[in-house]
């Protein structure tokens, strides 16, 4: 059983920056990839950033790359999603996912955690 529990959604303006963290727990040790998916109102919930265990590979979404930055403590147990230069379009609901297989990927697994609402003003 995975337990993700995210931190550090808020309010801020145009173009500053915010930091979401995502604590990973487990029964059982995994060395899946960890990813970032969002959700905005009346939309689709949709894939922004993932990183494999070993933190040497990460894949973007278009509209963040540049601008977004996933990591990850292995001390801290816990996978890092640093926003910079934030739009209003980046207002939604962050969700962490604990994905299938070892590779990156923009698909989800079955484990998320409850989200993180970022709201960002004009």
């Amino acid at each position: 059983q995975v337990r993700l529990v995210e931190s550090g959604g808020g309010l801020v303006q145009v173009g500053e920056s915010l930091r979401l963290s995502c604590t990973v727990s487990s029964r059982t040790f995994r060395m899946n990839p960890t990813g970032w998916f969002r959700q905005a109102p009346g939309k689709e919930r949709e894939f922004v950033a993932c990183i494999n265990w070993h933190g040497t590979s990460t894949q973007y979404a278009d509209s963040v790359k540049g601008r977004f930055t996933i990591s990850r403590d292995y001390a801290k147990k816990t996978v890092y999603l640093q926003m910079n230069s934030l739009k209003p379009e980046d207002t939604g609901v962050y969700y962490c996912n604990m994905a299938d297989g070892v590779a990156v990927t923009t698909t989800p697994g079955p484990s998320w955690g409850q989200g993180t609402q970022v709201t960002i003003s004009s």
